[in-house]
């Protein structure tokens, strides 16, 4: 009887230990398909300009991008602090370049010549000038990148320039005639500046709140394009592309 008792309980064990693996099982499952239902949903949330990565990637990744997104504030303080001073330096004190390095010069060698000869009156170290020396390799690294920036400028000129594509050829005129305004208004080192501080302020705004900002962009968007097909039903569709096909539209 004791044998038999014995056996019942073991089957009796084993019934129970199966059951709780199918519910952990079952619970692991669910919990699986819950986290693919929520990275598919997150996979279809509308992302502006389509990007499919995260702020930082975008931007480039590495330092520059944690400058621009304010990972290390006193870094990116330090330098939109800098850039702002030389703004106000140049534009509101109407400092001219060749000046301001003039006298930054004479104040910097007056400060470090003084204190090297009152140094030995004092009976202290005399200051400690380090040794400036511009590397070759990242001056390379930046010339070899503006080159190839420059070539592809150039191309696309010469692209536009070759009368294959009037659309583009109008376009790009649209867009330089638009920043000829916006120079007028401005002069050149106030457009830089305040294109900097939109690079110190749009993406670390946009990487906080891009859940808010994304749905709005998508109506806009949406909104720009019913626009846009409006113009091009009316407008653009009869421009031709280039100078042959304006010839052959004028034959027929």
């Amino acid at each position: 009887m004791s044998d038999h008792e014995d056996h019942k309980s073991e089957s009796l064990m084993e019934k129970i230990s199966e059951k709780i693996h199918s519910k952990d099982d079952s619970s692991s499952s669910s919990d699986s398909d819950d986290d693919n239902k929520i990275s598919a949903m997150k996979s279809k949330v509308f992302r502006l300009f389509g990007r499919e990565k995260p702020v930082h990637n975008v931007i480039g990744g590495g330092k520059p991008a944690d400058v621009l997104l304010w990972k290390d504030p006193k870094v990116s303080g330090g330098i939109l602090g800098g850039v702002s001073l030389i703004w106000f330096l140049f534009e509101v004190m109407e400092y001219h370049l060749l000046t301001l390095i003039c006298h930054s010069l004479i104040l910097t060698l007056a400060i470090l010549f003084l204190w090297s000869n009152a140094s030995a009156f004092v009976k202290k170290t005399p200051p400690k000038i380090p040794q400036v020396a511009i590397p070759e390799k990242p001056v390379l690294e930046i010339v070899s990148s503006l080159r190839i920036e420059l070539n592809r400028g150039f191309a696309v000129l010469r692209d536009i320039a070759s009368g294959k594509d009037l659309k583009k050829f109008l376009s790009v005129i649209a867009g330089l005639w638009f920043v000829s305004i916006i120079s007028n208004c401005y002069n050149f080192l106030t457009l830089v500046y305040i294109l900097v501080v939109l690079l110190f302020t749009v993406p670390v705004v946009y990487d906080k709140y891009e859940d808010k900002i994304d749905p709005l962009a998508e109506k806009a968007l949406i909104e720009i394009k019913k626009q846009y097909a409006v113009l091009d039903a009316k407008v653009l569709c009869k421009i031709p592309r280039s100078m042959k096909e304006l010839k052959e539209k004028k034959r027929a």
